[in-house]
């Protein structure tokens, strides 16, 4: 039976690359209230991300799991991120989670992402893992070996020593941030963060709604049917082949034939690169099957115009007082700017619609009913000093 190890000083960090030796680890790692996480991945030439290493830290002791070992099964590692007693705990959680997805068919449950716990904390947008280091952890992170080929076997101890520290103080960091949070009464705001996190949705790209991505400034609809079903099909081949979906075939390429609708082999090949063995290969002759199907489709079948807002633009004034506001608040509250309102939303705001993030949850309670204020001329901004501050109107 595998012991845990005593508590006390860090150990080194384990080299995992045997089924038993992983197993033994998460059966340790279950007993623990968190667990911090990260991976090291390949993608530059891929579709889909090629999982190389998973890093994991408990309260006194850290591996390393070679994911690529020959005959290692990762059963146990799905297991532990099951498992809801265990706090999974990334920083930047996003395309972690989405290998993860891709490995074991479900997202780590429960999970907290120190990055977006960070800017709730007042750290700033998109604050680095080597920032909060430096901040709640008194630690420097030697990027060194960032940009190696965690695929290359084997495995250097430089890179083992870089992998491990990623989750060594990422323990300090958690725990810093959650007594933060805790003292400030935010916890249920980074509580209603993560539910996107948690949603399987938010990684799974959806083909047929690509083409919006693109943003193609065309009333056509006859246009956008062609470009929806050329974007579709490069989501779907680009997954079939394995392949990056802009090494497969560029956007501007996809723009170029949705408007040209090419219908053979030697009208394909007139697009800006597509080669000649690309038009006449099984990839050709699938997206002009693809384009064939959009040219048949009834009016009534093809993609709405996006719709323009409503009513006369916003006011620029507004926006930018508005913009003000958000700044002062966040500077007020100590929480990222980005995370209260996009400057996508304070338009849409100052344009009268109230169906925004920014107006719901604890959004609404720091900055939405202070917007609406605004609007309504109920306060007014003023300068106090060297800040921007909030007053009553009248």
């Amino acid at each position: 039976m595998s012991r845990r190890p005593p508590a006390g000083a860090d150990q080194a960090p384990a080299l995992i690359t045997e089924t038993g030796e992983l197993a033994a680890l998460c059966e340790r790692l279950r007993a623990e209230p968190f667990v911090t996480v990260d991976t090291e991945f390949m993608r530059e030439r891929t579709y889909w991300p090629e999982l190389c290493v998973v890093q994991l830290a408990g309260e006194a002791e850290v591996a390393v799991v070679d994911a690529l070992a020959p005959g290692l099964d990762l059963a146990p590692l799905g297991a532990l991120l099951a498992d809801e007693r265990v706090v999974k705990v990334f920083h930047a959680a996003r395309q972690d989670v989405e290998i993860f997805l891709l490995k074991f068919g479900a997202v780590p449950t429960p999970m907290y992402d120190t990055q977006i716990a960070a800017m709730v904390a007042g750290f700033g947008d998109q604050v680095s893992y080597d920032g909060l280091a430096r901040s709640l952890a008194n630690a420097q992170i030697d990027k060194a070996h960032r940009f190696s080929d965690w695929a290359a076997r084997p495995l250097s101890a430089a890179q083992i020593a870089y992998a491990a520290a990623d989750v060594t103080h990422l323990r300090r960091i958690y725990q810093g941030l959650t007594a933060r949070l805790e003292r400030e009464g935010r916890t249920p705001w980074v509580a209603e963060e993560m539910a996107a996190l948690a949603d399987p949705a938010t990684y799974r790209a959806d083909p047929e709604t690509q083409w919006e991505r693109l943003k193609p400034r065309s009333h056509n609809r006859r246009f956008l049917g062609l470009l929806r079903a050329a974007c579709a099909w490069r989501e779907r081949e680009a997954q079939r082949v394995n392949i990056p979906r802009q090494r497969l075939v560029k956007d501007e390429t996809l723009l170029e034939i949705a408007a040209t609708a090419p219908a053979n082999p030697a009208e394909l090949v007139r697009a800006r690169g597509i080669t000649e063995g690309f038009a006449k290969g099984k990839s050709g002759a699938s997206l002009l099957a693809a384009l064939a199907e959009a040219r048949a489709l009834p009016d009534e079948a093809l993609p709405e115009v996006p719709r323009d807002r409503a009513g006369p633009p916003p006011s620029p004034a507004l926006v930018a007082l508005l913009k003000v506001l958000l700044a002062a608040q966040s500077e007020a509250h100590h929480v990222a700017p980005r995370l209260l309102a996009s400057s996508e939303e304070l338009e849409r705001l100052a344009a009268g619609e109230e169906d925004l993030p920014a107006l719901h949850g604890w959004r609404r309670e720091v900055f939405g009913e202070q917007a609406l204020a605004l609007k309504t001329g109920r306060i007014a901004l003023g300068v106090d000093g060297k800040r921007v501050r909030v007053i009553a109107a009248g």
